[in-house]
């Protein structure tokens, strides 16, 4: 085991590089305001790892990273949290700011479980009625699903039809997507989903997918 944590800490780092360049380069679509939810809070936990993490802190740390790192970054994205905190919002005030701050983007953060030890992967939704935005949600929905697997491995689910109430709520005012980032009854992904490391890759992903969409809207 010792001896793979050199290349481990190689892999990482390149891909940070490589990620951070990308999102360095210029921004065809313009400036963009992305709402990020991070899911549950509070009294929510969410979905419980193996290991005991929560759902609510993963997603809130990645999301908070995705903040810090778009700050970093000479990114044209302006990006605003549903929560900054372990607080529970009603996911009306969740849809509601989005509305609010007229955002061109809604991303809702979430972690997967299931009673199948071996069920694994990265799952994206989209509202399941389509709405204004589908075309723009379900091109966001596969660049998300393609960063993850092309830049962490992660495996993809797919790219399905959802009746959550976020999405049902903002799928007319602009592309919205729900994300299931991984398993934490997954012994594997518990573990990716509970690094720091990785979870700065995943907002380094998130981020990148987020440029891909605002250059494909900008081409239609």
């Amino acid at each position: 085991m010792n001896t793979l944590k050199p290349f481990y800490k190689i892999l990482f780092n390149m891909s940070l590089h490589l990620m951070v360049l990308s999102l360095n380069s210029q921004n065809i679509g313009g400036k963009m305001i992305v709402v990020i939810d991070p899911g549950h809070g509070g009294i929510d936990s969410g979905a419980i790892g193996l290991n005991g993490i929560m759902e609510k802190d993963i997603v809130l740390s990645i999301a908070k990273e995705m903040v810090r790192l778009n700050k970093n970054t000479k990114s044209d994205f302006e990006i605003y949290l549903t929560r900054y905190k372990n607080t529970l919002i009603s996911l009306s005030d969740r849809t509601r700011l989005a509305k609010t701050l007229k955002a061109d983007l809604y991303i809702s953060l979430h972690c997967n479980q299931s009673e199948n030890p071996k069920a694994r992967g990265v799952e994206v939704y989209v509202n399941a009625e389509g709405g204004n935005f589908l075309k723009e949600s379900v091109l966001l929905a596969y660049a998300l699903q393609k960063q993850m697997k092309t830049k962490l491995g992660f495996e993809s689910r797919g790219v399905k039809y959802g009746d959550f109430q976020v999405l049902r709520e903002t799928t007319n005012y602009c592309p919205s997507v729900l994300v299931e980032l991984g398993f934490l009854s997954n012994l594997n992904e518990v573990v990716f989903l509970a690094s720091k490391e990785y979870q700065l890759l995943i907002a380094l992903s998130l981020l990148q997918a987020i440029k891909i969409l605002n250059k494909e809207i900008a081409l239609f």
